[in-house]
């Protein structure tokens, strides 16, 4: 190979490289959103959730407070609400925790419980059973636009997500949900964090489809 062709094909390799989108990881526990009605149930009427810490997404936090999730077939205590208060409660959940509760938890979009799983939820003033909204995240990726329209990407679409080195593998289908009131950051559940060796603030590599 002649200088200048390898010179030429060390700058396409360069540029691939630097041209490629990465994106930080938040491996998230199980954790519950609640509704104004549900928390007046389980805290008491006109309770207010106290902020812990702030989370990566623009107004969204980890609130001191704690419920028991539970079925006939076991429990999770102390499972963490997060605010602010959503239109519909609902349970994230792994699948693992599924098998843990004896409950089949559909892989949804968030907001999507339609047909999902049936916990009750148990708080110090009072207890809720959900006849739906116990699910497993749908792996997906918060993108502000200027970021997806940088790489030609948009709301809905689905790209593959390669985790490198040690335990690696390549998530496929991994949604995109695309707002200007997005940070960028993809969302997986423990057992999918787990089987890759990967923790929050961990890079993984975007690869369109």
């Amino acid at each position: 190979m002649e200088q200048a062709e390898l010179r030429q094909l060390i700058q396409e390799v360069v540029k691939k490289y630097l041209d490629a989108l990465y994106v930080p990881v938040g491996v998230s526990n199980r954790h519950i959103h609640v509704t104004r009605e549900d928390l007046d149930i389980l805290y008491g009427k006109g309770y207010e959730l106290k902020k812990m810490k702030d989370l990566k997404q623009p107004g969204e936090f980890a609130a001191e407070e704690t419920l028991e999730v539970k079925t006939p077939k076991g429990s999770f205590k102390k499972v963490r609400i997060l605010g602010p208060l959503r239109k519909a409660t609902q349970v994230e959940l792994s699948l693992s925790d599924g098998f843990t509760l004896g409950v089949a938890i559909p892989i949804r979009e968030s907001g999507k419980i339609e047909n999902s799983g049936s916990v009750t939820l148990v708080g110090p003033k009072g207890e809720v059973t959900l006849p739906v909204g116990a699910i497993a995240a749908h792996r997906h990726i918060h993108m502000p636009p200027e970021v997806a329209e940088k790489y030609g990407l948009k709301n809905g679409d689905l790209v593959d997500v390669e985790k490198e080195g040690s335990r690696g593998l390549t998530f496929k289908d991994v949604l995109l949900r695309v707002s200007d009131k997005y940070a960028l950051e993809m969302h997986l559940d423990l057992d999918e964090a787990n089987a890759g060796n990967i923790r929050s603030g961990d890079l993984l590599k975007v690869i369109k489809h």
